[in-house]
């Protein structure tokens, strides 16, 4: 149950491939169900289809064939290429992915804000949030409160929800208006949230609660053994070797708080670019860093999904289709 509530909240308030040497790991990095873009040496193409179209239009792709899931894809490029010269560029990718990000947002707040709110006030105080979301808590005991799965407890996602909480609430009402619940539900992609998603990352990798980050914590993000002495794939000493090379900067073993904040949002960095880059890397055969109809088609599984291997309003909205 506990895992449950972890993964609904997660998607309420948020094939396999080598890694390519410029994506490296970062633990805010997940698809709508939490599973991670990189899992040690395997790539989740859920998370692409999701930031190239959003979690809710990638969904419907996946009933599709291969080759309407191509076709409609091919609309797409048609919408992206601005100018309109059969290419599409760095530039233009991540202008798309940031355009499907903000409409995912804007429409996943839409849901919870209606959900939470039916009434339509001008705000939601944490009162009613508190009742919507963890009203079931009341009938629990205090053991089962702070008994753990996977170092998680009930107790521990009602206090991380309410410091987040605190933190959007901008007017110190401890109310909520549409623009603060959207920085409450999607945190990484405000900045006035940044310290509050560096604290919860910070919390989910330090196990042993000292408020640093161990290179066995920070390696145990990515990879977990399946038995005991089991040996370590090559990919996990070579992050090992990143972690004391790159990430520990001061050299002393462990990553502080500054350190983890470098790494996961470092400065100047745009999410939306480095998705852009990262899918040009992914079907950029002739590497010119702009990408073709014909090379988006040929690559299309990692844009989209299909029957074998989403779409729906974004092109459902358009008289093309």
């Amino acid at each position: 149950m506990l895992l449950l509530l972890v993964v609904a909240i997660a998607i309420s308030v948020s094939s396999a491939s080598s890694i390519p040497a410029e994506v490296p790991h970062n633990p805010l990095e997940h698809d709508s169900l939490h599973a991670p873009h990189f899992d040690g040496a395997e790539h989740n193409s859920q998370y692409d289809h999701e930031a190239f179209l959003g979690p809710d239009e990638s969904k419907k792709f996946d009933n599709l064939s291969p080759e309407e899931s191509k076709r409609r894809l091919g609309v797409i490029f048609d919408r992206i290429d601005e100018d309109k010269d059969g290419l599409v560029t760095l530039s233009e990718l991540k202008n798309w992915i940031s355009f499907t990000q903000r409409r995912y947002i804007e429409e996943d707040t839409g849901r919870l804000w209606r959900q939470h709110n039916p009434d339509n006030n001008a705000t939601i105080s944490w009162e009613a949030y508190r009742d919507s979301v963890y009203s079931f808590l009341n009938d629990l005991s205090a053991e089962e409160l702070a008994q753990e799965e996977n170092g998680i407890s009930y107790k521990g996602l009602l206090k991380r929800d309410r410091r987040r909480w605190a933190v959007a609430d901008q007017d110190l009402d401890d109310s909520l208006t549409r623009e603060e619940f959207t920085a409450f539900l999607h945190p990484e992609d405000h900045p006035t949230m940044r310290d509050v998603v560096l604290q919860e990352t910070v919390e989910d990798l330090d196990k042993d609660k000292d408020g640093k980050i161990n290179e066995d914590e920070y390696i145990g993000d990515m990879y977990r053994p399946s038995e005991a002495n089991e040996e370590e794939p090559e990919w996990v000493a070579s992050e090992r070797e990143a972690f004391a090379k790159y990430r520990d900067t001061d050299g002393d073993g462990y990553l502080t708080e500054t350190e983890v904040r470098q790494w996961i949002t470092p400065q100047d960095f745009d999410h939306s670019e480095s998705e852009a880059k990262h899918l040009i890397f992914e079907a950029d055969v002739d590497h010119d860093e702009k990408l073709t109809k014909a090379e988006v088609l040929d690559k299309y599984d990692a844009f989209v999904g299909s029957q074998a291997t989403e779409f729906g309003e974004a092109l459902a909205r358009h008289d093309e289709f």
